[in-house]
């Protein structure tokens, strides 16, 4: 009898290979992009960490404001974007369509506009000097030895995040289009990109900038 429950148990999991462990192929594959991309910016940061610990003069130019108020603000438009994220796959799993697309819409909305304020300041700091290997003068002369890495570190991770957001901004704009067509699982497989762009955010946010910040007013003086 128990034998004959673990042979039916396997049979309905596995379904023929279609639904391993009735997890579907779009979540399954979604997971695996997740834990490879993971490995991808896991190892940027590790590498981000280590030329920071290597350098003899690591700068430190954010002052709490703007520039710390300034990134606090994009993370709490992030972190909204992940909860109008929740209640598009709530309204989409209760059959509601309409409500799932208007969800969808307001996360397409806090995305662009992370990436629009993300990009201005990227023009500030490019305004004051700094490029991938150039730090501006006052820094230099502010930070005696200070590594030029600072640059290509930042501009690499956050401009590969900030890629990665405007992916998933144009990805929900398919599912919100197309979602009378799309099943249920569709629209959790793009929340779960979502969140993990988000969530990848918040270990980008304390070390580049929280940790960069300029405590001792350097830069003020």
């Amino acid at each position: 009898m128990a034998e004959a429950r673990v042979e039916g148990l396997t049979a309905n999991d596995w379904g023929g290979g279609v639904h391993p462990y009735r997890v579907g192929h779009r979540k399954l594959g979604m997971w695996l992009f997740i834990m490879s991309d993971t490995l991808t910016f896991g190892a940027l940061l590790f590498a981000y960490s280590y030329a920071r610990v290597a350098s003899i003069n690591w700068p430190t130019p954010f002052s709490f404001f703007p520039s710390i108020v300034f990134s606090s603000v994009m993370t709490l438009v992030l972190l909204s974007s992940s909860l109008t994220m929740v209640f598009a796959v709530a309204a989409s799993k209760r059959g509601k369509k309409g409500a799932a697309r208007k969800w969808i819409i307001f996360t397409m909305f806090f995305g662009l506009t992370f990436v629009v304020l993300h990009l201005f300041e990227w023009k500030h700091l490019i305004d004051e000097g700094l490029a991938a290997f150039e730090l501006p003068a006052e820094w230099v002369e502010k930070f005696p030895g200070a590594s030029p890495l600072f640059g290509s570190t930042f501009f690499g991770i956050t401009g590969l995040h900030m890629f990665h957001v405007l992916t998933g901004v144009i990805y929900l704009g398919v599912i919100a289009a197309r979602i009378r067509k799309f099943k249920d699982e569709d629209v959790e497989v793009a929340g779960l990109y979502w969140h993990f762009v988000d969530l990848v955010w918040m270990f980008v946010f304390p070390l580049l900038y929280l940790l960069s910040v300029d405590y001792h007013g350097v830069l003020a003086k």
